[in-house]
């Protein structure tokens, strides 16, 4: 079991240049999501680990994991906590005793995530990351999730969800998005967020303003 010592914003930044790296290098298109992502966009919450989309390929999840640590050795796995599980959990070794950063690899339609088309990924940093459309519905997703969850960290969660995506907002307003152009987004996953969307602001005083600043009737 690795240590939980927190890998700094530069760490896992570097990993995610590393992982994404050898997958272009394979021909494999991939992004980054979740909390690394909202912080490229500039975000405040601090991510915690890597979070990876790999859109298609002739590989399953398992074997993506072993190919980052045949082509890197600083990535090893390990077993799950749950003894159930037949996965392994992705680490990648970082400068310092007992120190890493935990690497999740995903398929799109893996919870509901939409495939992204390569012409949508946006470069920051030197790492291929979500585009802030998709990032933006699936934390609205996220914290929709959070509400009904029986899970000990639901609150917690749901807290971290509301962070990023206020921040998220005022950065799509920034960047002028508007999300009845982003129609390469799955209709079934853009019709849902529009629920989501109105419950988010019955809750979230004061975010109409910029739901409707992107396109939203609230």
């Amino acid at each position: 079991m690795p240590n939980h010592s927190k890998p700094t914003v530069k760490e896992i930044r570097s990993v995610a240049r590393t992982a994404t790296r050898i997958l272009k290098d394979e021909h494999l298109n991939c992004c980054v999501f979740g909390s690394l992502a909202c912080n490229l966009y500039g975000t405040n919450r601090r991510p915690n680990d890597v979070d990876l989309v790999v859109m298609a390929g002739p590989y399953d999840l398992e074997q993506l994991k072993e190919l980052l640590t045949i082509a890197d050795r600083r990535f090893y796995l390990i077993p799950s906590q749950n003894p159930e599980a037949k996965y392994k959990v992705l680490y990648f070794r970082l400068r310092g005793r007992k120190r890493s950063c935990k690497v999740d690899i995903l398929r799109p339609r893996i919870m509901t995530i939409p495939a992204i088309p390569r012409r949508r990924i946006e470069d920051i940093e030197g790492i291929p990351v979500m585009p802030i459309s998709a990032l933006l519905l699936m934390k609205l997703k996220g914290w929709s999730d959070s509400k009904v969850s029986k899970r000990t960290d639901a609150l917690y969660k749901e807290r971290n969800a509301v962070a990023d995506i206020n921040d998220l907002l005022a950065i799509a307003k920034e960047r002028n998005l508007w999300m009845p152009s982003e129609t390469w987004l799955p209709k079934t996953f853009q019709r849902r967020a529009v629920n989501r969307v109105q419950a988010y602001v019955n809750e979230v005083k004061g975010t109409d303003m910029f739901w409707d600043a992107i396109g939203y009737e609230v």
